[in-house]
């Protein structure tokens, strides 16, 4: 039998009076991988035997009660998907998404969007009244494309909606002390200077996001964070950065998110 995963639960503050969105974090605690995925891998892209990634997304779909997903195949760029099809949980159970994007959305309840991450940032946004859903996979690379403020501004552009009406929460993510650019200027730029840490060679990534999201129209109590660091807590957490390189062989954790 295949220990449950680990969920962390975030309830999103400020939603409407009657309206349900959920939002869960995996960790990489419980589930069927083995060796450096294990346990809780959730992705067919990084070397896993399939079986156990088949296993631990069966346990996901058991724990949430869901049926139906919608995932992307991610390339650290700022392309948003609208309107995403949904893939019912044989397909999603049984193959890697082949849809390239870095953000989707929807208004459909009972779908799950998906976003894995090992260090990057992930991101849901939610209409307060419950009209829409997003999801987002931002790493440095986002946060320099500002996928965040673009993907809000081309949501409320399709919706006809206010930013000020949008939540938003972060994920689990490299955290500011472990975010370390030792090529900043060549990376980021003049422009992200605010964020840097030139003695520490670091760069807050969540202040960035939250800073972007505010640019963005957002009101900044209705920004949140999950502040737990996956390079410093890779007991709990896949971590890119804390993988062996050259192959930096480890699993992914994924964040869901679903209008009820």
């Amino acid at each position: 039998m295949v220990p449950p995963l680990e969920l962390l639960p975030f309830d999103l503050p400020g939603l409407d009076p009657g309206v349900r969105v959920r939002c869960v974090f995996t960790t990489r605690r419980g589930g069927a991988s083995a060796g450096p995925y294990q346990g809780a891998n959730l992705s067919f892209d990084v070397g896993d035997d399939p079986a156990g990634v088949a296993a631990n997304r069966d346990s996901l779909a058991a724990q949430t009660g869901l049926a139906a997903f919608a995932e992307l195949r991610q390339v650290h760029g700022d392309a948003l998907v609208l309107d995403a099809e949904a893939t019912p949980l044989a397909e999603f159970r049984a193959r890697a998404a082949t849809l390239v994007a870095d953000a989707l959305s929807t208004t459909r309840p009972g779908l799950g969007l998906c976003i894995k991450t090992a260090d990057c940032q992930p991101i849901v946004l939610a209409h307060k009244g419950g009209r829409f859903l997003a999801a987002l996979h931002a790493g440095w690379r986002g946060n320099v494309l500002n996928l965040p403020g673009s993907a809000v501004a081309r949501l409320c552009a399709h919706h006809a909606a206010d930013p000020a009406e949008l939540i938003a929460v972060r994920g689990p993510s490299l955290g500011p002390q472990a975010a370390q650019f030792t090529r900043f200027e060549a990376e980021f730029g003049p422009a992200f200077r605010p964020f840097h840490n030139a003695e520490a060679q670091t760069v807050d990534l969540w202040a960035l996001t939250r800073h972007q999201l505010r640019e963005a129209g957002l009101r900044a109590e209705n920004i949140h964070g999950l502040d737990l660091c996956t390079r410093t807590r890779q007991e709990q957490f896949f971590s890119y950065r804390a993988a062996l390189p050259p192959e930096r062989r480890m699993g992914r954790q994924m964040s869901l998110a679903w209008i009820e």
